[in-house]
């Protein structure tokens, strides 16, 4: 069981890194024409184009939570054997960032839904959108593991 912890916990923040860099969709334009933004790119597009607030709550909600769940899954796994399970944070904080974390996988794949369907140009997945849905689904396992391990909530 501790050797799956570590290796979901090498896995997740490798596969959130790259699914950070790589790219998202990549929409094509009349055939001639074609983006292929990443995640980084696409906040730093909503900040450079006067959509702060925006490119602040996608910065929060994709880059940063999920960099503090794994952070903490990794500090509850590290301290699994020396009574520090139970925290506060992993009970009650942890879960919440869990129910919201494949939103934007989802938001994600609305986007391409909706420019196949509008005929104006083509979108298709890239490998950076599998890496973070890879990356949130590792890490939800991970959480379930953890608690699983730490034995029934007191």
């Amino acid at each position: 069981m501790r050797q799956l912890q570590a290796i979901l916990l090498v896995a997740a923040p490798f596969l959130l890194a790259l699914g950070l860099v790589l790219p998202l969709v990549r929409f094509e334009k009349l055939y001639f024409f074609s983006e292929t933004p990443s995640l980084l790119a696409i906040v730093l597009s909503l900040w450079q184009t006067g959509d702060g607030f925006l490119a602040v709550i996608v910065t929060l909600v994709s880059i940063a939570l999920p960099v503090l769940k794994i952070f903490s899954l990794a500090i509850e796994a590290i301290s699994e054997g020396k009574g520090g399970t139970g925290t506060f944070f992993f009970n009650h904080v942890v879960p919440q960032l869990s129910r919201w974390s494949m939103m934007d996988v989802l938001l994600v794949a609305i986007v391409i839904a909706a420019a196949k369907t509008s005929g104006l140009a083509s979108a298709f997945t890239q490998p950076g959108l599998w890496c973070y849905a890879g990356s949130t689904i590792i890490s939800g396992l991970l959480h379930s593991l953890l608690r699983k391990a730490s034995g029934p909530k007191k």
